[in-house]
């Protein structure tokens, strides 16, 4: 009698399993580094922020920290300051963007200035954030060519201090992250269905209503995407800011940077790291939502 043949999976069988298989490799290892690189680093800053050195290198559960951020009205004004520039920023680079993202879009029809354009934005994000900042100090001395520009063509008569105030930050900080803006609200703008558009012509309505009522809601998203990269960069941003500030105006990252490197006290820079990170994802969220109902979504 014949021995009875081994059950053997069909091959499509195994091709499925090894498809279902697939995404979840896909999606772990990007996860690993994730917690490793991100979650693991925050997690120890959030613990540092709720203990404090007890001696012998032990640790106590302490609320101290934050009720120190949170009763000293300095950190106020430093935050307060640290939010002004960044929704500054966000405002005006979505202000200057969207112009610019609808000409590369819209006007420009020669692909091979499109291209250029695009090349132009984008290789400065590809250059360092010191060497940009650096080209803005000599532009914006006070022998810097905006001065003397404006003094050749009397439109002032002595030389404007912008390094150290919150408009020289303010400039960088809007070349630096123009670009995020500009690609995002671009890439909104591509996507549009231009037979809506001409639809609300057909039907009697001026080129700023078809603008208000039909463009703008739908390129919303993009806007949205655009000034919340913007703001979640400037709020944080250190750079620009030390290098623009001349040391007369203070940030929150460069309050936190002190905390590590000056003072050492990690428990107090992890709780104003903390601090900065829930209001940063407070203003995030409540961007997301007027978005989302500026742009007609639920």
């Amino acid at each position: 009698m014949n021995p009875t043949p081994a059950l053997r999976l069909p091959a499509h069988s195994e091709t499925a399993r090894s498809l279902r298989l697939a995404p979840v490799w896909m999606i772990g290892v990007p996860l690993l580094f994730f917690a490793a690189f991100f979650l693991a680093p925050l997690a120890v800053v959030l613990v540092a922020s709720f203990t404090e050195s007890h001696g012998a290198g032990l640790s106590a559960l302490t609320f101290a920290n934050y009720a120190r951020v949170l009763a000293d009205s300095y950190h106020w004004e430093v935050t307060l300051v640290t939010f002004r520039i960044a929704c500054l920023t966000t405002v005006f680079s979505v202000l200057l963007g969207y112009p610019l993202a609808w000409y590369l879009v819209r006007i420009v029809r020669w692909q091979a200035w499109r291209r250029a354009c695009v090349i132009l934005l984008v290789v400065p994000m590809l250059t360092s954030n010191i060497v940009r900042s650096f080209g803005w100090m000599v532009l914006l001395g006070r022998n810097g060519l905006v001065n003397e520009t404006l003094l050749m063509t009397g439109q002032i008569e002595r030389p404007i201090r912008f390094l150290g105030t919150e408009t020289g930050i303010l400039i960088g900080m809007v070349y630096v992250l123009l670009p995020f803006v500009v690609l995002a609200v671009g890439n909104s703008l591509a996507r549009v269905d231009v037979s809506l558009e001409q639809a609300s012509a057909d039907l009697g309505a001026k080129p700023w209503e078809t603008f208000i009522h039909v463009t703008l809601p739908l390129t919303m998203p993009g806007i949205v995407a655009g000034a919340i990269m913007v703001f979640t960069l400037a709020v944080s941003a250190y750079v620009t800011p030390a290098l623009l500030s001349g040391g007369r105006i203070t940030v929150l990252s460069m309050l936190i940077f002190q905390q590590y490197s000056t003072t050492f006290d990690v428990h107090y820079g992890g709780a104003l790291s903390i601090v900065l990170l829930v209001f940063t994802l407070v203003m995030v969220v409540l961007a997301g939502r007027v978005g989302t109902v500026r742009g007609g979504v639920r």
